[in-house]
């Protein structure tokens, strides 16, 4: 069977992260060639190109702050350049910090706002304004399963990821006639650099009170949504959400 995705060219923001990683690396499986995003070209961006290349699909890396426009407009404009197209994009691109909401500071706040939730829509902007002239293409967003839960110490990461949710069903409207299906993909807590520092006993006997399933969740499991919400085979998903998270919200 020919993989879903041959031919197709993706951008993914953020794909120096764990998850990031393992959403490039699977839709590259699935045939597509990609561009891979963070905001500075280190070692972990560079492997993962090379991860990539290593499945026999074209990679580039391109790089640039998601909270500055200029930035995004350039970065997107290169990977368009490199492929001649882009047809996806994974918008994964975030931050986030536990402080108690009255500890909270406004920087802290704005950096997690700006990250994830403008990161997200300047960057699908800027994508989109390129799929409407082939009036095709798919904008996966990455929100988290504490857009519907909340979570204690993360009013900020909760909001920003609840805005994400809303974005995309709004987009989803408006986009859908230009033939570009836009959707998201909401995980469960999930085993990562980016959780490393606060998990503790007590932090992971919290995270998994409600979960069904009892464990995190690993990167390469949340991937396997972003692929199918990227291919045919979700013609008739437009602004809807797909959750992977063990059982911890079952909406």
């Amino acid at each position: 069977m020919t993989p879903a995705l041959v031919g197709r060219a993706a951008l993914v923001t953020g794909a120096a992260g764990d998850i990031g990683r393992a959403i490039a690396v699977a839709l590259a499986a699935a045939g597509a060639d990609l561009a891979v995003h963070d905001r500075e070209h280190g070692a972990s961006l560079a492997a993962v190109a090379a991860e990539i290349e290593d499945l026999g699909r074209r990679a580039t890396v391109v790089t640039g702050d998601v909270r500055d426009a200029d930035a995004v407009r350039a970065f997107v404009d290169t990977a368009i350049g490199y492929f001649g197209k882009l047809d996806i994009l994974v918008n994964n691109a975030g931050v986030m910090t536990e402080v108690p909401l009255l500890a909270l500071g406004l920087a802290e706040w704005k950096e997690t706002i700006d990250t994830n939730l403008t990161g997200c829509f300047l960057c699908s902007q800027a994508v989109a304004g390129h799929m409407i002239g082939r009036k095709a293409g798919a904008i996966i967003n990455i929100a988290s399963q504490l857009a519907y839960r909340g979570g204690v110490g993360l009013t900020h990461y909760s909001a920003a990821k609840a805005g994400i949710l809303g974005f995309t069903r709004a987009a989803a409207r408006e986009l859908a006639e230009h033939g570009i299906r836009v959707n998201a993909v909401a995980p469960g807590p999930i085993d990562t650099q980016l959780v490393a520092p606060y998990r503790t006993a007590e932090w992971l006997e919290a995270k998994l009170a409600a979960s069904a399933l009892k464990r995190l969740g690993r990167p390469d499991e949340v991937a396997g949504s972003v692929v199918f919400l990227a291919s045919d085979a979700a013609s008739l998903y437009f602004g809807q959400t797909l959750s992977p998270n063990g059982g911890g919200v079952m909406p």
